[in-house]
């Protein structure tokens, strides 16, 4: 046990180290060999005085203290705890109330670079992992997350936001869903909720009110051809350009081509065990592979004649001239009709109903790989994590890793 003399004795390191300064000083350190702890023990010079907590006041008077305890960064490998009488001041206009300490949050149990350090490897490992790390229980842990989360998400700026990508992910395999809006421009996820159905876009369009955005200036946006969505575009941001996703609208024509497949490969057994020479893209196949999807396409089959109606629809991506698109798209929904497959007349039918959508991907050349990405990172931290909760936690755990907040904390 060391005892204080003065500001400049042995203790000036550490109070360095913490941060800490007039009128607090560091009184003793004591270490404990067979807990491998070291405490810290923190005071006030006598005499001093403090703002209000409440109003900000200066120079209020200290009416009593109460005893506080904070756990630290470890020292070396031993755990570090700061105990410190803090002051109660009396302000003449709020009354009594304890006051705030530079090193950490009010109704914290730890400090400000504790906390920052524990936010930093929550945004790279599973909560459980970090509590078992630095010894601590994950519920505690949970709760830094918690208050950073909301309290960044309060202070941000969305003025700027003018082309958003919207997507679904799943909470748990095969039940409930977060509907997720990343910024275009800036690739960070701006927005999560529950549900996927079209109020999610309503509720994005609060969100962007709330926090300084213009509805007006979201020009552009990118989807899954998801009818809820879509609607929700029209009802929110009516004024929107939206792109659908090429890779969606691809699959739909790859669907109906291996439909196609499925049926007629009753009949023709040389269709059986080829679906993905059908679904890849050529270049994707192996030289044996593309000799035998050649072979095929020389022979009458429903099957050759749907994979080659897929094969010209996706020349539409590659127009010298956007402006001829339309009239290849309006080509090809007559070859599809002309073709009396019924699941291509139908893709046909849907593709004429989102026309608009699909022009916009050779115009705008946006696409949802941003979204597949970003969903791609959160399936890889929740399996990490074996799952969550509930949407709240896998919610707050998005904003945490994918949202790029600020959470104002010392690094």
């Amino acid at each position: 046990m060391f005892s204080h003399n003065d500001s400049s004795n042995q203790y000036f390191l550490f109070e360095q180290a913490l941060g800490i300064t007039s009128p607090w000083h560091i009184k003793s350190l004591d270490f404990s060999s067979n807990l491998q702890q070291i405490d810290i023990s923190v005071d006030f010079n006598t005499g001093a005085k403090f703002n209000c907590p409440i109003c900000g006041a200066s120079l209020c008077k200290v009416h009593d203290t109460t005893k506080k305890t904070w756990r630290h960064l470890d020292f070396f490998q031993h755990k570090a705890y700061l105990h410190c009488r803090v002051p109660r001041v009396c302000c003449e206009t709020c009354g009594v109330h304890v006051a705030d300490v530079p090193w950490a949050r009010k109704g914290s149990g730890f400090t400000l670079l504790f906390e920052s350090m524990v936010l930093y490897l929550i945004q790279r490992m599973p909560v459980a992992q970090v509590a078992e790390y630095i010894g601590e229980h994950d519920t505690r842990l949970w709760r830094i997350v918690e208050y950073y989360v909301v309290k960044a998400l309060n202070k941000e700026d969305l003025s700027s936001v003018s082309s958003i990508g919207i997507d679904e992910t799943s909470v748990k395999k095969g039940h409930n869903y977060v509907t997720l809006v990343v910024d275009y421009e800036t690739k960070r996820v701006i927005y999560v909720c529950d549900g996927k159905d079209s109020s999610t876009l309503t509720s994005f369009r609060n969100e962007l009110l709330a926090h300084g955005g213009n509805p007006d200036l979201i020009h552009s946006g990118c989807c899954d051809m998801s009818p809820a969505f879509l609607k929700g575009f029209r009802e929110s941001f009516p004024d929107c350009n939206v792109t659908l996703d090429k890779f969606h609208v691809i699959k739909i024509i790859s669907d109906a081509v291996d439909q196609i497949r499925r049926g007629e490969s009753k009949k023709q057994p040389i269709l059986k065990k080829t679906k993905y020479l059908w679904l890849k893209d050529p270049n994707d196949l192996k030289p044996e592979q593309r000799i035998e999807l050649n072979n095929l396409l020389c022979v009458n089959l429903k099957t050759a004649e749907a994979y080659k109606l897929k094969r010209r629809f996706q020349e539409l991506w590659n127009q010298d001239n956007p402006e001829n698109t339309l009239d290849s798209l309006n080509k090809w929904v007559v070859l599809a009709n002309e073709s009396k497959l019924k699941p291509m007349i139908r893709v046909a039918k849907t593709i004429k109903k989102h026309e608009g959508g699909i022009l916009n991907i050779v115009k705008s050349g946006m696409t949802n790989a941003i979204l597949e990405g970003t969903n791609s990172l959160i399936q890889t931290f929740k399996r990490a994590a074996r799952g969550y909760r509930n949407s709240k936690t896998l919610i707050k755990m998005i904003y945490l890793r994918l949202g790029d907040l600020n959470f104002g904390l010392p690094t």
